[in-house]
């Protein structure tokens, strides 16, 4: 079965509680048989990001991953109100409708309630700018919910997992044959 859906990871931290968002959400996805792509911005070469070298190899590796998906999962820490900026950089670099015929589920992680709306207010306005017309409601996660054990694995609480689990078990049933909501993988 290939991957149909890309996750891709804006934070600009290589050890980050975002990572145990990330790992949640593959074991989810794996659970039914689907192993994501996933790009981590920070990785992508910090100088084709900033000079925006649409025609960088890692960047159009990049957008190649977007463009074969039909789900693409957008997962940031919350820095100042909004996304990333590292993340911005990268979405700069998407084409113009990038995003479009796309199910997108943004998810996020910060300090306080306060920052839910980062989702709506930033984030979402960005990826209809791309075109995305069906984005999912999405996930905010508190840092506290997520704690650092050994060997910079990361554990959520389960009011977080729950949270996480009912936008992941809407793409897991769209993606059910029976369904064919968002596309058949194939």
């Amino acid at each position: 079965m290939m991957s149909k859906i890309t996750i891709i990871s804006g934070s600009p931290s290589e050890h980050t509680r975002l990572n145990g968002v990330l790992d949640e959400v593959v074991r989810h996805l794996e659970g039914i048989n689907i192993i994501p792509d996933i790009i981590h911005v920070r990785n992508l070469p910090a100088e084709d990001l900033i000079q925006a070298k649409f025609n960088s190899e890692e960047i159009v590796r990049a957008n190649k991953k977007v463009e074969d998906s039909n789900i693409i999962v957008i997962l940031t820490p919350v820095y100042k109100a909004s996304f990333t900026g590292v993340l911005k950089t990268y979405l700069d670099l998407l084409p113009q409708n990038g995003l479009e015929g796309k199910t997108v589920l943004p998810i996020a992680i910060g300090g306080t309630f306060g920052h839910l709306l980062m989702l709506d207010y930033a984030l979402k306005p960005v990826l209809s700018a791309l075109g995305a017309a069906h984005i999912l409601k999405g996930a905010f996660i508190l840092d506290s919910q997520i704690k650092k054990i050994e060997n910079n694995q990361y554990k959520i609480d389960e009011a977080a997992k729950n949270r996480l689990e009912t936008p992941l078990n809407f793409l897991k049933n769209s993606l059910s044959p029976e369904k064919n909501v968002i596309g058949s993988i194939v």
